[in-house]
């Protein structure tokens, strides 16, 4: 990818795993249109990431939202590269102390999770669809899974179904697209020291980090961004989900 020649939308870029992204593609060049909830750190962030990085604020279960922050991206130049980091995980036991998990909980992370990712890939496709080829992609679009999506804990069922449909879209997706030279690829990552960790006790994070074979630690977003980077660049990697966690599968609990 010739990265000062493109856009990448970033969504869920104002910080997490979708910031560390959004620093690694800007640093290499590339324009940066962050994604993220109005509201969110999203315009400190692109300040922080200099002149080539802007905030387009949407709610990715927003069809007419995403749009609007697409046609802003696609201002900036030819949309080249979306990566899609935008996802929440809300815990809870099917059956549980408190009783049944609410049918709204469950599918509140579903449509944000699973139904955000796919409006934001489709309507990234579409605005990559006339892009002239550029050693042979019109874009790529990578999403964000989980390995929830194999290794579902216990108190994870929405979280880990979402993930799951993530991981079962991408080969979908890249057939769908393959005539229209755009590739989808997945990245399903393991602990990482992200803002949803950062709360937990330092010896509940040392633990977590613990339990991963090699390297034993929690990843670093920074590690997550040069994987999507080798994806936006390796185009043989199509309809491919990535695990990303140092040979860990997570115990039921």
């Amino acid at each position: 990818m010739r990265y000062p020649e493109s856009v990448a939308l970033v969504a869920g870029g104002a910080s997490g795993l979708g910031r560390a992204v959004a620093t690694r593609l800007a640093g290499l060049g590339a324009t940066v249109a962050l994604l993220d909830l109005p509201g969110s750190a999203g315009p400190e962030t692109a300040a922080a990431l200099g002149p080539y990085a802007h905030f387009v604020p949407a709610d990715v279960t927003d069809a007419e939202q995403v749009e609007a922050a697409l046609a802003a991206a696609a201002d900036l130049g030819p949309l080249r590269a979306a990566v899609l980091c935008a996802g929440v995980a809300t815990p809870g036991r099917i059956l549980g102390s408190r009783g049944t998990l609410p049918l709204e909980r469950f599918r509140r992370v579903v449509e944000i999770n699973l139904v955000g990712t796919f409006n934001v890939l489709r309507l990234a496709a579409a605005a990559m669809a006339d892009n002239e080829p550029v050693d042979g992609d019109r874009g790529v679009v990578v999403c964000t899974s989980s390995i929830a999506a194999y290794d579902g804990q216990i108190g994870q069922a929405a979280y880990a179904a979402s993930k799951g449909g993530v991981a079962s879209l991408t080969l979908s997706a890249a057939r769908d697209l393959a005539e229209r030279a755009i590739r989808v690829v997945t990245v399903a990552p393991g602990l990482f020291d992200t803002p949803l960790l950062a709360g937990l006790p330092e010896a509940a994070r040392t633990s977590l980090g613990a339990a991963v074979p090699h390297p034993s630690r929690l990843g670093a977003p920074a590690e997550f961004a040069a994987l999507v980077q080798h994806l936006l660049d390796n185009p043989m990697l199509n309809g491919e989900v990535v695990r990303l966690d140092g040979a860990l599968r997570m115990a039921p609990r």
